[in-house]
């Protein structure tokens, strides 16, 4: 009856999404394009949340590179 609850296996577990090296580079350059372009009343959890984000980012593809 209910059509939204999910499976096992679906996306929607929570479950981080694997991502490949090319992908997470891309977004990476989305996230500064992002950030840069954030007005200066944007709030500041979201600036916040976008330096994390793009610093996890980071760090995951230094430690790919070892």
């Amino acid at each position: 009856m209910s059509g939204f609850r999910s499976h096992d296996g679906q996306h929607s577990d929570r479950q981080p999404i694997k991502r490949s090296l090319d992908e997470k580079k891309r977004m990476l350059v989305q996230l500064k394009e992002q950030h840069a372009a954030l007005k200066p009343w944007a709030a500041e959890a979201v600036k916040t949340s976008l330096a994390k984000r793009i610093a996890e980012l980071e760090a995951d593809l230094k430690a790919a590179k070892r």
